[in-house]
């Protein structure tokens, strides 16, 4: 989102943070979550000056971490006199925000408001920038009232690039307003992307959304197959907004493919929720590819993969194909962890590709049958009605005046025209 000009030098400025974690268990998650939030940090342009880990048995109800481990913090701040930020990997309560600012002497901010810095960075269409809007407005807008400081400091750097000040205003009343202004013009969007999507699923083209853990490589896969030309930088959550593009493979098939914004550990419901319309896609495609990264070190990619596994069960609200892909093998020696079933690619250099292809062309023609057809003069009108739901390979026009059409079917749609099969499969 845009920057008000007089914040655009702290915004460019390289900011430096101390990460926090509260751990109460599992010391190794803890630290494999604040290296996630150490790549989240620099993919919103900071660098990390620390990293704090407590382990306590239940998180401060006031301050989340204990008041003697926060004063410890802002003594190190105050010592290295160059540390802009504290960014916690848990999430914070208002009070406990606003607690810590005051102890520890510099802006605070929590693992979701640094996700909903970078989706505003990376949003690019209008519905992108909407969602992210709603999402700011609903989650950072409580943590910034009640102490009296002004809401201008949005728009000022890592963790405010939501709204700026003339997009979230201080009076409640007017940010619901706002919020319901927003949902309004999501809804509306959401209706014409029905209508289309109900005159796209009348032709036999079928979907597939590409999905995955953040960078895993899913934009680099969809630029292989189709030059869509978006963006795929080795950043989390360089992709916001879906982009959908038309393969058409050598053996004729066409499969529209979309690619979707990363899935992340420990997302919010209410982050899901705001991308609802994003997300949909899963919903209503024909295949979901799932691409997990190959090169990570196993405890991470087993981790990754649990998450993307739950989010697809609970986002696709049906049993549909799933394809599974290890991608960017160019980077792995040893790849005896990938499953038999799964299909080894590198997207970047495009190794094993062709045996992706292979299989979505498959999976397109599993529900389709080869069915030639004869229609007499009498009934030259039906020809129409199977273009709208069957792939034409072959027509004839016979010297009676009939007209012989071979053509791919769904098995439900054959019916339609059954009175003029002459061959079946």
């Amino acid at each position: 989102m845009l920057l008000k000009d007089e914040n655009k030098a702290l915004a460019e400025k390289s900011v430096r943070g101390v990460l926090v974690s509260v751990c109460t268990g599992d010391q190794f998650a803890s630290e494999l979550s604040l290296d996630e939030l150490e790549n989240l940090l620099d993919t919103a342009g900071g660098t990390v000056a620390a990293r704090v880990v407590q382990n306590l048995d239940s998180p401060n109800a006031k301050t989340y971490i204990g008041t003697g481990k926060a004063k410890e913090i802002a003594d190190y701040i105050a010592a290295d006199g160059d540390i802009d930020l504290v960014v916690f990997d848990n999430e914070l309560s208002p009070s406990q925000l606003n607690n810590l600012e005051e102890l520890i002497g510099v802006r605070v901010i929590d693992r979701t408001m640094l996700i909903l810095d970078i989706f505003a960075l990376h949003a690019v269409t209008g519905e992108g920038k909407m969602q992210v809007e709603i999402a700011c407005l609903r989650y950072t807008a409580p943590r910034l009232t009640g102490k009296g400081k002004e809401l201008s400091r949005l728009g000022g750097g890592i963790g405010t690039r939501g709204p700026g000040e003339s997009k979230l205003e201080s009076d409640r009343r007017h940010i619901k307003r706002r919020i319901a202004a927003l949902e309004e013009e999501l809804r509306e969007m959401e209706r014409t992307r029905l209508t289309k999507r109900a005159a796209r699923d009348k032709k036999p083209i079928k979907s597939a959304v590409i999905v995955g853990y953040t960078n895993s490589g899913k934009s680099t896969l969809l630029n292989y197959l189709t030059d869509a030309g978006i963006l795929a930088e080795n950043k989390l959550f360089a992709t916001l907004d879906p982009t959908t593009r038309l393969l058409t493979t050598e053996g004729g098939e066409e499969l529209l493919l979309t690619d979707t914004v990363g899935f992340i550990d420990g997302l919010p419901h209410h982050l899901i929720k705001a991308f609802k319309s994003t997300l949909d896609e899963l919903k209503f495609a024909d295949i979901i590819i799932s691409v997990t990264d190959s090169s990570e070190e196993d405890s991470r990619r087993r981790r990754k993969s649990e998450v993307t596994k739950k989010l697809i069960d609970e986002l696709c609200g049906e049993h549909k194909p799933i394809v599974q892909v290890f991608n960017k093998i160019d980077k792995v020696a040893d790849r005896d962890f990938i499953p038999a079933d799964a299909i080894e690619i590198s997207a970047l250099t495009g190794k094993g590709v062709d045996k992706l292809i292979s299989t979505l062309e498959d999976i397109v023609r599993g529900g389709r049958k080869a069915v030639c057809f004869k229609f007499p003069r009498s009934a030259a009108g039906k020809l129409s009605l199977l273009y709208s739901f069957g792939e034409v390979l072959e027509t004839e026009y016979n010297d009676d005046g009939s007209i012989s059409v071979k053509a791919y079917c769904e098995e439900k749609e054959i019916g339609r025209l059954a009175d003029y099969i002459v061959e079946n499969g």
